[in-house]
């Protein structure tokens, strides 16, 4: 059967919308990012020296300034005449109402710097979009930490909480992932994804068991064997100790003394 396609009825001359089409103009209500909003807020409404209101425009490469002037046809200032009528734009308690009839403010604050930083549109479709992928990431991780294996719990809880997991009982490295996996479910998934995670926590493992030594505030790593006490790299400022140990073993100078390692860590 052939599915019916919804047309537009002509009905005395007039022309009438499907019933499901979506409205062009629709009332807008902003809010400001502050979990602690002021009672008022008056929002930068032109561009000045002093604070700038630009926007890049991407085909012709120019900055453009911004003003809002509910008489004009544009937000761009060099698209208004010398008539504009310059108004302030107040968030009441936090909030700013736009009805559908004032389109130029709502184009404006669309183009405004300080939309996402500042004030952001409620809207309650994505917003109830954004609970339900978080919540069914949550649900996600939290299946995926039920299932992994004592090998597993173990990989993860070296490079989790970077600290000698044989000190802690099974029950507790569970506990403790279930934990992590439901307030970051995201970064959980994200690492059981990651294809380094079984070289970052036998990394670990070497740190644990002394083989390996971060000096120097860490900015330093060593090797601490019976046959070798020297430096093998140092830690750039902001990265991972393990990221760069890893890197190492993984470059022609470092494999065959991983191996070593590893074969040190089975014997200990």
């Amino acid at each position: 059967m052939k599915k019916e396609k919804k047309t537009a009825v002509k009905s005395g001359g007039l022309k009438i919308k499907p019933a499901d089409s979506s409205p062009k103009f629709v009332n807008k209500t902003y809010k400001l990012t502050r979990e602690v909003a002021p009672l008022s807020l008056i929002l930068a409404s032109r561009h000045t020296n002093r604070v700038p209101l630009l926007y890049f425009d991407e085909e012709t490469g120019i900055n453009r300034p911004l003003r809002y002037a509910r008489n004009q046809n544009s937000p761009f200032q060099d698209e208004q005449d010398d008539n504009a009528i310059l108004e302030p734009i107040v968030f009441e308690d936090g909030f700013l109402f736009v009805p559908k009839t004032n389109q130029i403010l709502q184009k404006f604050l669309a183009l405004h710097p300080a939309n996402g930083s500042i004030f952001v549109e409620i809207n309650k479709k994505k917003e109830a979009q954004d609970v339900v992928d978080n919540l069914n990431a949550e649900v996600d991780a939290l299946i995926e930490a039920r299932q992994l294996d004592v090998e597993q719990v173990e990989n993860i809880g070296r490079v989790l909480f970077q600290q000698d997991v044989t000190k802690m009982s099974t029950a507790e490295l569970r506990r403790d992932i279930l934990i992590f996996a439901k307030q970051d479910p995201k970064g959980f998934l994200m690492m059981l994804k990651d294809p380094m995670l079984k070289l970052n926590a036998s990394i670990q493992n070497m740190l644990d068991k002394n083989l390996l030594q971060l000096r120097n505030q860490k900015k330093e790593v060593w090797y601490n064997t019976p046959s070798n006490k020297k430096k093998m790299c140092n830690i750039p400022y902001g990265e991972d100790p393990l990221y760069i140990i890893a890197s190492f073993f993984q470059s022609d100078d470092g494999v065959e003394m991983y191996k070593h390692l590893k074969t040190l860590v089975k014997n200990s």
